[in-house]
């Protein structure tokens, strides 16, 4: 074989770490679905019966039974999955990972949980050889489906070394930002800042509706101007519509604001623009609108001014 043959073999050769991949929702499905089709050996197990073999079969991966069994055929184990109860469950209960851990295991854990959660299992995963990063995203369901996901890892270099080319399949930033749980903190006060910004928006367009300001022009000149914010460009239209088609759960932030206000009162650092948000995401939530966009809490902040938009 000549030295160009050698090169090209090499370049299009498979990646040699096997992937498990524990959780198939409307993130997990989309981060998966790019994992294939960069190649890797997919084994995948989510927790409602029969969508694995559904997803499994339209991906050309294969479906396992448990999360145990996803172990013991992967060398990196990724988990995607709702909060800290279910990040547990999947690694370290009946049937979890660790029933299978071998030396050499590293799990990634790209849920969003609290980083003392986070801690508490990679401790006990190390006691069996298993390595551990946490690795949180942002980003809606569109930027998963086209990788370009933001992630931000913390554990020990050469496990995110190790893990960070299947990381960047699925993301375009990815960073180590710490020590293990630094990932979920930072996560944590991200997602915490953009409810803020959320918060403040609906309550601006309020405002401008309530004083006749043209919300097209409002739009227009604050997207131009200091009031600028990725909130602005992606729930201003769904918050005038109403429209809370489900990108980001309002429970999902409500539980990630809540995490990151506790973790905010234990260092003594006040985060009262993050507790105003948490106020009108939990009334999102007691109006029916947890499992919709949180975008929703425009709703809440409505219900306060007694005015639609």
């Amino acid at each position: 074989m000549s030295e160009q043959s050698a090169s090209t073999a090499e370049r299009i050769a498979p990646p040699a770490e096997r992937i498990g991949f524990l959780g198939l929702g409307i993130m997990g499905s989309r981060m998966a679905a790019n994992l294939r089709k960069a190649g890797y050996e997919l084994t995948v197990w989510t927790h409602t019966p029969g969508k694995a073999d559904k997803w499994a079969a339209e991906h050309e991966a294969v479906a396992a039974q448990t999360p145990a069994e996803v172990a013991s055929q992967s060398d990196v184990v990724v988990s995607m999955v709702v909060d800290g109860a279910q990040v547990s469950s999947v690694l370290l209960e009946r049937d979890g990972v660790i029933e299978a851990a071998r030396d050499g295991l590293l799990c990634v854990d790209m849920s969003t949980i609290a980083p003392q959660d986070t801690r508490r299992i990679g401790a006990t995963l190390a006691e069996r050889g298993v390595a551990m990063l946490d690795a949180p995203v942002t980003g809606s369901s569109p930027r998963a489906e086209a990788a370009t996901l933001t992630i931000m890892a913390g554990g020990e270099k050469r496990d995110f070394e190790r893990a960070k080319p299947l990381l960047e399949t699925m993301g375009t930033l990815v960073v180590q930002v710490g020590e293990l749980g630094q990932g979920e903190m930072l996560k944590l006060i991200n997602n915490s800042l953009g409810a803020a910004n959320a918060a403040a928006l609906a309550e601006a367009l309020l405002v401008a509706k309530a004083t006749g300001v043209d919300l097209d022009a409002l739009e227009q000149v604050t997207a131009a101007g200091s009031g600028a914010s990725a909130q602005l460009a992606m729930k201003a239209g769904p918050m005038r519509a109403h429209d809370y088609t489900t990108l980001f759960k309002t429970a999902h932030m409500l539980k990630d604001v809540r995490l990151c206000l506790e973790e905010a009162q234990g260092a003594g650092a006040p985060f009262p623009a993050a507790a105003h948000a948490r106020d009108l995401l939990t009334a999102a939530v007691g109006r029916g609108h947890g499992e919709q966009d949180y975008a929703a809490l425009i709703e809440a902040a409505e219900g306060l001014a007694g005015r639609r938009l």
